[in-house]
């Protein structure tokens, strides 16, 4: 029997599975880690703890799995939204840390962006618009900002492609990393767009020429590190891409007019499309499968299950402790006692902007909000009105994205766990969900994807997994309900929106 491994460098965690080419899970590991977040509203990582993480999951799985190395074929390894990507000196050492996909420091240069160049001309070749979202105008924080460090760097690489640099010695780029920079990748074209970057003074130099699809080969295993992990010399190393792309290939999606949220840290819905979608203010990339004709249109948050894994941190010290204990699992519990509460938390609205927000909003001043509390209230209330505030945005997102989002919709990631929340998301949206049988969506799709680049699979193949669960239908009573609760959760947005920029002027004060 062949295996494959697929490897996700998420923002909190590295994940690796192990699969057989009959699509079985064999083994699977994970490392955990921390977003560095130096001052508000900046969030940044040392590539270091993200190649460490993956090094070690590799090595844990394999033999966790008691697989002989040799029957293991490949692995394709995807990656975090990098933002700004890893600056590297010439010598390829990482100039700083990297400025991640939540980092919303770039204020000052979005205005730039959109005062020199303007958005139309932005969208007519990028297909995006200008936000300290996109990895460009992290970038172009650095020029005005660090320029020592700008001197020192030569290019710029994503997560996943930096990991797979030094796995292998090649370097290269996939089209959706490519593509999710944003203002200086040619959508149109598939290539890097030279007007925009001389417009900004970002060398042609600093990006990767070589644009790979995410099933190509980029390199095989060096012979240190084959050692080091246990694996053989020369084993390949196949491209993949951005991990929210990376999970709905995982969910099977191969066509367009499929709408999928992966949501894990942050959030991103999205609808596979041939045609260009006519949402506003969506973020558009090439999809990891047929990138060239098929692309991601997506809105989302910046938070999702952050703000879920904040509440547990934050006021969830009891649970936590009896967890720690060797008691259930505090997340276990909260859900439980969230499945008592009925629909609308009893007039709670959680806000979940605890980052800012980017798509479909694009406003970095928004605030975590909690309103409506009493003290009627408790704790089991607030961990519910978390759950729904995720919901409520992903219900946003989905009016962003239009019409034609098909009759089901696909969610991915860690909240698929919770029985309750898939229930919330249908009964919020009023539409069925459906979930993937296992919690490794992008990493299945990393092992779709090396399978196909080893040819040791087909699309064909790869269709025949059963990787979804049954649907879970939504309450019309609820819905009709929520869809009350959702007019309020926008309608507390756009009256707290000035509210919330005071608060930023006074931060920093």
């Amino acid at each position: 029997m062949n295996y494959l491994l697929g490897t996700d460098i998420g923002t909190s965690g590295t994940k690796t599975i192990l699969m057989d080419v009959e699509g079985n899970l064999i083994a699977q590991d994970l490392q955990e880690y921390d977003v560095l977040t130096p001052k508000p509203l900046w969030a940044e990582q040392w590539p270091d703890v993200w190649l460490n993480a993956v090094k070690n999951s590799i090595k844990n799985t394999v033999q966790k799995s008691g697989v002989s190395v040799e029957n293991i074929r490949g692995i394709a390894i995807s990656g975090l939204y990098g933002g700004s990507g890893i600056p590297l000196d010439e010598n390829m050492d990482p100039v700083r840390p990297c400025m991640i996909w939540m980092d919303r420091r770039a204020e000052e240069e979005t205005r730039w962006v959109l005062d020199h160049i303007g958005k139309e001309k932005l969208l007519e070749i990028t297909h995006n618009g200008a936000d300290p979202y996109y990895g460009y105008t992290k970038i172009l924080w650095m020029k005005n900002h660090e320029p020592k460090n700008w001197e020192n760097t030569k290019l710029f690489l994503p997560p996943n492609d930096y990991v797979i640099y030094k796995l292998t010695g090649e370097i290269a780029i996939d089209y959706s990393s490519a593509g999710n920079i944003g203002g200086i990748f040619d959508m149109n074209e598939r290539t890097w767009s030279k007007e925009l970057m001389d417009a900004m003074g970002i060398p042609l130099s600093m990006m990767p020429q070589n644009i790979v699809e995410s099933t190509d080969i980029v390199g095989g295993l060096t012979a240190d590190i084959a050692a080091e992990l246990g694996l053989s010399e020369g084993m390949p190393v196949i491209a993949s891409g951005i991990d929210a792309g990376a999970a709905n290939i995982g969910l099977g999606v191969f066509e367009s007019g499929v709408y999928a949220a992966a949501i894990g840290t942050s959030m991103c819905a999205a609808l596979i499309s041939d045609k260009p979608v006519k949402g506003e203010g969506l973020i558009v990339w090439p999809y990891l499968y047929d990138a060239k004709r098929l692309s991601y249109y997506f809105a989302g948050g910046n938070t999702a299950g952050a703000i879920v894994k904040w509440f547990r941190q934050t006021m969830c010290e009891f649970e936590l402790g009896t967890e720690r204990n060797g008691g259930k699992n505090a997340y276990d519990v909260l859900n439980e006692q969230a499945e008592s509460i009925p629909a609308g938390s009893e007039g709670l609205i959680v806000l979940p902007y605890f980052m800012g927000e980017r798509s479909p909003i694009w406003n970095s001043d928004a605030k975590g909000t909690i309103i409506g509390l009493s003290l009627a209230h408790t704790k089991a209330h607030m961990y519910r009105a978390f759950l729904e505030a995720v919901a409520y945005s992903l219900r946003d997102a989905m009016e962003a994205t239009g019409e034609n989002l098909g009759e089901q919709i696909l969610i991915a990631g860690g909240v698929t766990k919770s029985r309750v929340w898939r229930q919330i998301f249908a009964d919020v949206t009023g539409y069925p969900v459906v979930c993937p049988v296992h919690d490794a969506e992008a990493n299945m799709g990393d092992v779709m994807l090396a399978g196909i680049g080893t040819n040791l699979l087909t699309y064909e193949d790869v269709k025949k997994w059963q990787v979804l669960d049954e649907k879970i239908m939504p309450n019309q009573a609820n819905h009709q309900k929520y869809t009350a609760y959702y007019k309020a959760y926008k309608s507390v947005y756009k009256n707290l929106k000035q509210d919330m920029k005071t608060l930023t002027d006074l931060s920093k004060m």
